[in-house]
């Protein structure tokens, strides 16, 4: 799993990685502790990113979370007879 944040070229360096530690769920003292920044330097950071746009894009190969199958009803691949 990857994720993809699409806008960055507008991002500043610290800003792109505050939004990625954030947007992968990490507070800011944990974000702050990290980077070697204030708590409330991770909050300008990602208020800053968050005004300037961006998105963030979750890329998952396969299926591992089990929900791209065969829809209900619909038979199997492997037990379609053609």
């Amino acid at each position: 799993m990857q994720i993809e944040i699409r806008g960055a070229e507008r991002l500043s360096l610290r800003e792109r990685q505050v939004v990625a530690l954030k947007e992968l769920g990490h507070s800011n003292s944990a974000v702050a502790k990290r980077l070697g920044l204030s708590p409330s330097t991770v909050a300008t950071l990602f208020n800053r990113a968050r005004t300037k746009g961006y998105q963030v894009v979750l890329v998952i190969s396969g299926d591992p979370l089990g929900i791209f199958g065969a829809e209900e009803g619909e038979p199997d691949s492997a037990n379609d007879n053609g």
